[in-house]
């Protein structure tokens, strides 16, 4: 699976300035909820919230992959900000976050779930592409970051 066949340009957003979790999670399911209208922006953001509670998706060395799994969903959608500057986001390395990646995913298909998040975690794994995701200046780079990486 390619990165680029799960995020949009739409859905890449370079140089983000938000200060708090909520607010950051606030957004993802803004820009979740513009690519899927037949879903409320609450339900998006609350999938992601009772996830967020089981335990961080913050993954360390500044990273985070939030998702949440949504009945009405046919095909996994990602969302990829990058922060101004790095937010708390209770990761599990106690390091504050600048590259997320969200997840929107269908409920019930487990291995499809698995098998994007596995995907997603070793793209992010590469050091020289979270170089490349920081060091994008406009949407439409990190876009091209993606697409030319996946």
């Amino acid at each position: 699976m390619k990165l680029s066949s799960l995020i949009s340009e739409d859905c890449s957003k370079a140089a983000v300035l938000f200060n708090s979790k909520k607010r950051i999670l606030e957004f993802i399911s803004e820009l979740a909820h513009e690519k899927l209208p037949h879903l409320h922006q609450q339900d998006i953001l609350s999938a992601l919230l009772n996830r967020e509670k089981l335990s961080s998706t913050g993954i360390g060395r500044g990273i985070a992959i939030p998702h949440g799994r949504m009945n009405n969903v046919e095909e996994p959608l990602a969302v990829v900000l990058v922060s101004k500057t790095p937010i708390n986001f209770d990761a599990i390395d106690n390091r504050p976050v600048d590259i997320f990646l969200a997840l929107i995913v269908p409920d019930g298909d487990n291995q499809q779930h698995l098998k994007t998040l596995a995907t997603i975690a070793d793209k992010l794994n590469n050091k020289e592409f979270c170089k490349q995701l920081r060091s994008a200046k406009s949407d439409e780079e990190l876009y091209q970051v993606i697409v030319s990486q996946s």
